[in-house]
């Protein structure tokens, strides 16, 4: 009889998980507990659904047919409390669970705004495919809405509004978009696109009280007393780690579930993974939180390792995102900015707490209209990239600043010329690729 493995929560973690546990041990039990009835599906994708850009039918990265081949025991509960020290999880509809591995991989949720009225008809985030497909069918032309919030969810919901006929303002309340991830071109271009397609921006601009007749949304009155009438409020703060259940079994816990560089918690048995994870990094000493897609799957990968006696570390990855901001591909990796970002109350979605974490660094910026290259650059290695327009650098940065790649030999040209950044690069590692391969 193989060991029964539990794994709370159907998003990337815990479906990496469970497709690589049931690899390794084809006779296992597996069971996967989630209260999201449209189970696994692409969060980085609601955006494109919400603009139009992919039907609904493009989020569900495995067929139900792919699904079921796994042989999986899908439960459709929400998990209300842990015993680590029986090795049970009890559901809502009391149900008991027993596990030999349990893994955690609960993710987050957004967080909620705390102005008066915010409790209205018409207030939503966009946390979920229920809350995606509930936006749609509020969206429709000419529609007055509000969008607030910081990072990429926000600016996803803006533009995905306004694909829908929507009259969008976005509230910032700092100088300018994404102030601790962008530097003040890249918050321009990004700012001169949403205008140009009709979007309405307000700096310095805060929700005093969200105004409502009958329950239902009719306008927000700001900080100064400008009131703006609308019927749809959009918030994406940031998110919080869903710690519930590990409260209730008492882990260890920061910002989110605290785990050991092998995805290990407090709790002998338990593991955690995904958004909820703050993961033990051996290198830099510190428990960092991600809402990354490939670093929840990694997650999910090296904790079912450890789950099967196979103890694995999670090595992290150089954190990267590719997105559309505004319209513009954009590429973060590495280390590219710091400080605080005023409209952001916690990490958002498609957000590394590396990419902050830039040590002291020569920024050599290589301008364009829209094209634009900015690099971290240390003594020796790049720290951080970020690449707005043509993408042709951002693969060969990323294998350059994963490898820690010695730059020494067109360091000081890098700081020279900024318009020759591009070729440089390029040259350098086409040089750096052969000379790997000759040695492979």
């Amino acid at each position: 009889m193989g060991l029964r493995y539990v794994i709370v929560g159907a998003g990337v973690a815990g479906i990496a998980a469970a497709e690589s546990l049931r690899t390794r041990e084809p006779s296992a039990s597996v069971t996967v507990v989630t209260d999201d009835p449209a189970g696994f599906y692409s969060r980085p994708g609601l955006a494109y659904y919400l603009s139009g850009l992919i039907p609904e039918t493009q989020l569900f990265p495995r067929s139900p047919a792919e699904l079921r081949a796994l042989g999986l025991t899908w439960v459709q509960a929400r998990a209300d409390a842990l015993d680590p020290r029986t090795h049970r999880l009890t559901l809502a509809d009391g149900q008991i669970l027993a596990y030999d591995k349990l893994l955690l991989a609960t993710g987050a949720r957004a967080a909620l705004p705390d102005f008066p009225g915010s409790d209205l008809d018409g207030i939503v985030t966009l946390d979920s495919l229920a809350d995606t497909r509930g936006i749609v069918r509020r969206a429709r032309q000419g529609l007055q809405a509000v969008v607030v919030g910081g990072g990429i969810t926000a600016l996803e919901i803006a533009e995905g509004l306004n694909a829908r006929g929507c009259r969008v303002h976005y509230m910032l309340r700092g100088a300018r978009y994404w102030a601790n991830v962008l530097d003040p071109d890249e918050s321009q271009l990004v700012e001169d696109h949403l205008r140009a397609t009709g979007i309405i921006l307000h700096h310095h601009s805060q929700i005093r009280e969200a105004i409502g007749k009958r329950g239902r949304l009719v306008a927000v009155e700001t900080m100064t007393g400008e009131r703006i009438p609308c019927e749809l409020l959009a918030v994406a703060i940031g998110t919080h780690p869903r710690l519930d259940l590990a409260q209730s079994g008492r882990l260890k816990l920061d910002r989110g579930i605290l785990t050991d560089a092998y995805l290990k918690t407090s709790a002998e048995d338990v593991l955690a993974a995904g958004d909820v994870a703050q993961v033990y990094n051996e290198v830099t000493g510190k428990a960092t939180l991600d809402t990354l897609w490939a670093t929840a799957r990694a997650h999910g990968e090296a904790a079912a390792a450890t789950m099967a006696g196979i103890p694995t570390p999670y090595r992290s990855a150089v954190a990267q995102n590719v997105t559309l901001l505004a319209g513009i591909p954009t590429t973060i990796i590495g280390s590219v900015g710091g400080g605080e970002d005023a409209d952001l109350v916690a990490i958002a979605r498609g957000d590394s707490e590396t990419w902050r974490m830039a040590a002291s660094a020569w920024v050599v910026v290589d301008p364009h209209p829209v094209n634009r290259l900015r690099l971290m650059l240390g003594e020796q290695t790049l720290k951080g990239a970020l690449v707005m327009g043509d993408q042709t650098l951002s693969r060969p940065l990323q294998r350059l600043i994963a490898a820690n790649a010695d730059l020494t030999p067109i360091r000081q040209a890098l700081l020279a010329d900024k318009s020759a950044v591009a070729d440089l690069i390029m040259s350098f590692y086409a040089e750096w690729e052969q000379s790997h391969a000759d040695k492979r």
